[in-house]
């Protein structure tokens, strides 16, 4: 084994032995970016860029498991993507099905996040049949699969299906309006009924949230790593972890 694969070992042993488990995470979000930079600075192609992150993802699931992490939300196909040319979009469709079956399969409750009527008609009816059959499965962890999803998007939906549930019992416009309170859209978000993320960490250098869980990350606090989403290891995991365990969390004040 060579030396700074041994070194690398000690480290993470150290890093995991300073997490105190009463300040980590309930909730981490994870932009999961970079597969197709990876997989050009490989040589490869993007469809094995997508699956190495795909791979990545039952790995960092695994060391979130491990620490105690409820809920896992994942963004694995946004609005934006759908935009891609028509071969790329099909390659990244079939890995995000087979990763959300393999999901299930191996006992985490799924839960798809986003607007699945942008997505190809067979695409989201594969990936509900999967999610589908977790609906009743006790695990410890929760994990939230974001396809087709935007935060603009989001928001434009949950408006939509409160304005349609108020106009439903009668209401008007006015009387909407004029008792419109915060809690009121949340409960018409894809994430109603669920904590909002405690830390969201993005791979690939960029810091930036490209719209994700807009309304919901107001208070989170944000891990940025360079490394590419394939060749986020353990030891990334484990600094961001460390990272938000030693922030003082001030909730906007």
């Amino acid at each position: 084994m060579p030396v700074s694969d041994l070194l690398y070992g000690v480290y993470e042993r150290r890093l995991a032995k300073g997490l105190e488990a009463e300040c980590l995470p309930r909730h981490v979000g994870a932009i999961v970016d970079g597969n197709r930079r990876w997989a050009r600075g490989a040589g490869a192609g993007v469809d094995h860029g997508y699956q190495a992150g795909a791979d990545k993802i039952s790995e960092f699931l695994g060391w979130c498991d491990e620490l105690g992490v409820e809920i896992v939300t994942l963004w694995l196909l946004s609005t934006d993507n759908l935009r891609r040319p028509a071969d790329e979009l099909a390659a990244l469709l079939v890995v995000i099905e087979r990763l959300v079956e393999d999901l299930a399969a191996a006992g985490y409750r799924i839960r798809l996040i986003g607007n699945l009527d942008m997505l190809p008609a067979e695409s989201a009816s594969r990936m509900k049949r999967a999610a589908d059959l977790t609906a009743d499965v006790e695990s410890a962890l929760s994990v939230n699969v974001c396809v087709g999803y935007g935060g603009r998007q989001e928001l434009t939906d949950a408006m939509r299906s409160l304005l349609l549930e108020q106009a439903g019992s009668g209401r008007t416009l006015e009387e909407v309006a004029s008792t419109l309170e915060v809690d009121h859209i949340a409960e018409h978000l894809y994430t109603k009924g669920q904590p909002d993320p405690d830390l969201v960490i993005r791979t690939s250098g960029e810091q930036r949230l490209s719209g994700f869980l807009l309304w919901q990350s107001v208070h989170s606090e944000f891990y940025f790593c360079d490394a590419m989403w394939p060749a986020f290891r353990r030891v990334d995991f484990l600094r961001a972890m460390r990272s938000y365990a030693s922030r003082e969390r001030r909730f906007g004040s």
